[in-house]
């Protein structure tokens, strides 16, 4: 699957160099994890975001998110974000700290 190169490059951007990122082949596209755990990636047009299920149906209910679901399994704590729904760096910003901010809160991989 090909994927958003454009959004990729903007997620490498937001997150600058700092230390613990790293970037994976993964679900058809790119992953970028936060020491060694995935925070968000990049899906055809969309976004994947790692939020955690306490804060599943909150993030569920932002402009542009539904469940993570590519197998007909929903993934728990997950959500896909459409691409036209962070457009604006600030919206992507948001997410991508959200992601990041729960990769963060697990232990080291």
């Amino acid at each position: 699957m090909v994927y958003d190169e454009g959004l990729a490059e903007r997620i490498r951007h937001h997150l600058g160099a700092e230390p613990g990122v790293t970037e994976k082949r993964m679900f058809g596209g790119i992953a970028f994890l936060y020491r060694g755990n995935m925070a968000v990636g990049v899906t055809g047009d969309d976004l994947m975001v790692r939020v955690g299920s306490d804060t599943a149906d909150a993030a569920l209910a932002r402009p542009g998110a539904r469940v993570f679901d590519m197998t007909g399994r929903p993934m728990r704590g997950w959500v896909v974000v459409a691409g036209s729904a962070v457009t604006e760096d600030e919206a992507l910003g948001a997410w991508i700290d959200e992601g990041r901010a729960f990769a963060a809160s697990l232990p080291p991989k």
